[in-house]
């Protein structure tokens, strides 16, 4: 059997040398088992991966592609899977225990419509339990390490899924976004991040962290294999009330037919984003030579202002942890998941929910607890939702004098485990990323560079408006060459 490099290896080039037959879908899911076999050990990307199952999945693909009936290009490529979106057959933990036993009955949109298309869904990755952290280190199961260093974390919350597509175990992988929690571990890792708008991809079968904010997206090695999934998964479904209607396709044709060159071309630069001392100097040296970069490819540089940005982490803080609060009441050890008998009915849920949920779940229910109880409801949790409005409105103030803005990702590289104790400290890691989710807008984490003094990549962020992933895609790419 030929075992294909697969190091980097980004879709569009796996899709050419399938239809070629430099190499077929066994050989390639087989090579990505081996690479797994022999790192995985030490990266822990993975919570689950089933390996018959997609080995015989690989060998169905191989006999459509025999057959001349592939379902597309991609048919035999595999993706991986965060693990709070549910297939069908695969236990969906969210890494968390109170979860640990539930095997999903179906698939959802997301996973399916890549099955539709061929793609071999690869395995669970790990997360920060319930999708709640920035480092991958909230998982009740392990710790997912930084292949570009071990003793750092890939990121959170889809630190396996950033690690998963850094360490090459797959060509690609599927993310969620709730306060950045794709475009962070991205930067972080190396690799493209992409945080579609808000309803253009179904959270039909996503489980819930904060309602109002959450969008699977795709983490890929390249700006064109972001657009193919983003292509493959994104489009109307009537099992998500929030699903937009607005047609949608033609984002890898974005990305393949991107300009040389940013001539006519607004970017603009929130000042907010560039304030003294809110950078790393790694970081910030980083992103400056981003910026003359597009300069000199012809971009016109804007100076745009977000003034309500300042109130971001205390807003999303107020608004995620509420509807968290809300949406983690289901799990009480009744109806499934981990259950812990108790003396009665009462000490049961204490038991299970207890046992069950980690310290950052636990703070996060009780955070959203208490700003929705009587007495507190006006006075935060309205308040958060009126600044949110003037979040939005910013943006669009900003978009009609520039056509992307470019900031940071993350205030510094991926840091050492435990080098973040303070919750505060590590929330402050989402610090520009949080604005996007609570606007509903859409954004790209692209690889700028590496910090010369720790060796980390370095990330920047584009932003686009609402449904405007195709000429953020193609800005992203030009960019990228």
């Amino acid at each position: 059997m030929a075992i294909p490099e697969t190091k980097e290896r980004p879709i569009h080039v796996l899709a050419q040398e399938l239809a070629s037959g430099g190499c077929t879908a066994v050989e390639l899911v087989s090579s990505y088992l081996s690479r797994i076999d022999a790192e995985d050990g030490v990266i822990k990307a993975f919570l689950k991966l089933d390996r018959e199952r997609v080995l015989r999945a690989a060998e169905e693909s191989d006999r459509r592609r025999a057959a001349g009936k592939t379902l597309s290009a991609y048919d035999g490529i595999p993706i991986g899977i965060k693990d709070c979106i549910v297939a069908e057959g695969e236990t969906c933990s969210c890494a968390s225990k109170i979860l640990e036993p539930v095997v999903s009955p179906y698939d959802s949109t997301a996973v399916a419509r890549l099955r539709a298309q061929g793609f071999i869904p690869f395995g669970r990755l790990n997360m920060d339990e319930f999708a709640m952290g920035s480092s991958c280190e909230n998982s009740a199961f392990q710790k997912t390490a930084n292949p570009r260093d071990p003793q750092r974390v890939p990121g959170g919350s889809s630190g396996g899924s950033a690690a998963c597509v850094a360490a090459s175990f797959a060509a690609g992988a599927l993310g969620s976004d709730t306060g950045g929690s794709i475009r962070q571990p991205a930067a972080f890792c190396g690799i493209v991040g992409l945080k579609p708008t808000y309803g253009r991809v179904s959270r039909s079968g996503l489980v819930a962290f904060a309602s109002s904010l959450d969008q699977i997206g795709p983490m890929t090695h390249d700006v064109e294999d972001a657009g193919i999934l983003l292509d493959a998964i994104a489009g109307h479904d009537p099992m998500d009330a929030t699903s937009l209607p607005d047609p949608a396709g033609g984002f890898a044709k974005a990305a393949r037919n991107a300009p040389e060159s940013f001539r006519g071309v607004k970017i603009g630069l929130p000042k907010e984003y560039f304030a003294e001392g809110g950078l790393a100097s790694g970081v910030e040296k980083v992103v400056r030579e981003s910026i003359e970069k597009a300069k000199s490819l012809g971009a016109e540089l804007v100076e745009v202002s977000l003034p309500h940005t300042k109130y971001a982490v205390a807003v999303y803080y107020i608004i995620a942890t509420a509807e968290a609060s809300a949406n983690l009441a289901r799990f009480d050890g009744m109806r499934y998941g981990k259950r812990v008998d108790g003396k009665d009915l009462v000490d049961t849920y204490f038991k299970s929910r207890g046992e069950g949920f980690g310290d950052e779940v636990k703070r996060r229910i009780l955070l959203g607890t208490y700003v929705l109880s009587s007495g507190y409801y006006d006075a935060y949790y309205l308040r958060a939702q009126k600044v949110r409005t003037l979040i939005r409105r910013d943006f669009e103030e900003a978009f009609r004098q520039c056509d992307v803005l470019l900031t940071p990702v993350t205030p510094t590289v991926a840091f050492k485990f435990g080098e973040k104790s303070d919750p505060l400290q590590m929330y402050l890691s989402d610090i520009f990323t949080i604005a996007l989710n609570l606007s509903g807008n859409c954004g790209i984490s692209v690889p700028a560079g590496i910090d010369a003094e720790s060796g980390m990549p370095v990330g920047v962020q584009l932003l686009a408006p609402a449904l405007g992933e195709a000429k953020l895609l193609s800005a992203a790419q030009t960019l990228m060459r």
